[in-house]
C-alpha cells in the first residue's frame, strides 16, 4: 500500500538505485552518519498529517544496498519527520541490525525513562529538533529533553538553518551535552562564511565542542552537483573543528526537485578533505566516539 501525497505533502522523487564509485580508498568501518528509512507498508506505519512531504518507500533493504554499494560498513538512522514521534521502524531496523547501525530518535517532551532506555537498548544515540519539516519537535522542548538525556551519554541533534543560530545562542550555549548540527547549518552557502549565522555554527564547533555533519550540499548551494561553492564553508568547517566532525549522504532526498547520487556526495570528501588520515578521521573514529560504534584497527582487516 503506498503513502498518498496531499497538497501540502507533496510526492518526493524515487532516490537512484545506480552510484557513483569511489573517488578515493573509503576507509574500513567507513560510516554515512545521515539516512533515514520509509517502510514500504503505509497502514502499518502510518504518516503524520502534519508533514510537509510524502516520501518515496525506502525500507531497509533498500537502504542496506545503498550503504554496501558507497561503501559503508556502518550507519546511522536519523528517524524521518514524517513519522513524527513514532519511531517504530526505525527501531525495528535498528534492532535487526544491531552491529552496524545506530539511531537519532523524535520523542515528545514528555517521554519517560522506560522509553528512552528501549530505544537506547535498541541503539538510539540522541534525540532531534526539527523547526524546518513538518512532523518535527521543535525548539520548545530543547531544555526538558537535554536533561532527560544527558547522563545516558546521547546528544542532541538540531535540523535548523544557521541564520537562527545567533538569536538561540544564550540557550545553546547553557546545554550540558554535545550538539550536532544537521547539513553544514542547512543555510545557503552563497551568504557567505563571513554571515553571523555561519560565524556562530563555527564558534560552537571550536569553542563548545559542537559537532556537525558534512552533509547535505545539495540542499545549500545554488549550483549543480558537484556543488564547486561548498568546498569554502565545508573546508573552514574543518578547518575549525576536524575532530568534530562526520560524513552523512542524507539518503534517500527528501524534498528535493533534483535527485544527488550517494555515490557523488561522498566522492565530495576527496575535495573537501585531501588528506586520507583526516578523511578516515571523518569516515571512522568520530563517528565511533559520537555514536558509541565498537573502536576499530584497519590494520586488523585484511586488505
Amino acid at each position: 500500500m503506498s503513502y498518498q501525497a496531499t497538497s501540502a505533502a507533496p510526492y518526493c522523487l524515487q532516490p537512484s538505485k545506480a552510484f557513483a564509485p569511489p573517488a578515493f580508498e573509503v576507509p574500513h568501518f567507513s560510516c554515512d552518519a545521515h539516512a533515514h528509512v520509509v517502510a514500504s507498508d503505509s497502514s502499518a506505519y502510518p504518516l503524520v498529517d502534519s508533514r510537509s512531504y510524502t516520501p518515496a518507500p525506502c525500507p531497509e533493504e533498500d537502504y542496506l544496498v545503498m550503504l554496501d554499494a558507497t561503501g559503508m560498513e556502518r550507519g546511522v538512522l536519523v528517524q524521518i519527520s514524517v513519522y513524527g514521534t513514532d519511531n517504530r521502524y526505525m527501531l525495528e531496523v535498528l534492532r535487526r541490525n544491531p552491529s552496524r547501525l545506530r539511531g537519532i530518535g523524535v520523542v515528545a517532551r514528555d517521554v519517560t525513562e522506560k522509553e528512552l532506555t528501549e530505544m537506547h537498548e535498541a541503539g538510539v544515540r540522541g534525540l532531534r529538533l526539527n523547526v524546518l519539516y513538518g512532523g518535527g519537535v521543535g525548539f520548545d522542548a530543547m531544555e526538558t529533553l537535554a536533561a532527560k538525556i544527558e547522563d545516558m551519554g546521547w546528544h542532541l541533534q538540531l535540523l535548523l538553518d544557521a541564520r537562527q543560530l545567533p538569536e538561540l545562542m544564550p540557550r545553546l550555549q547553557k546545554l550540558r551535552l554535545p550538539v550536532v548540527v544537521d547539513h553544514m547549518g542547512h543555510m545557503p552557502v552563497e551568504l557567505g562564511t563571513r554571515h553571523p549565522g555561519f560565524q556562530a555554527l563555527k564558534h560552537l564547533l571550536a569553542d563548545h565542542g559542537w559537532w556537525t555533519k558534512l552533509s547535505g550540499a545539495y540542499r545549500i548551494s545554488n549550483e549543480v552537483s558537484p556543488y564547486p561553492n561548498v568546498t569554502e564553508w565545508a573546508q573552514e568547517l574543518i578547518e575549525a573543528a576536524p575532530e568534530r566532525l562526520v560524513w552523512g549522504s542524507d539518503w534517500p532526498h527528501v524534498a528535493v526537485s533534483t535527485m544527488p547520487d550517494a555515490g557523488q556526495l561522498r566522492n565530495l570528501l576527496s575535495t573537501w578533505i585531501p588528506d586520507p588520515e583526516l578523511r578516515r578521521s571523518v569516515l571512522v573514529s568520530n563517528p565511533e566516539r559520537l555514536y558509541g560504534f565498537p573502536a576499530s584497527d584497519d590494520s586488523l582487516v585484511a586488505s
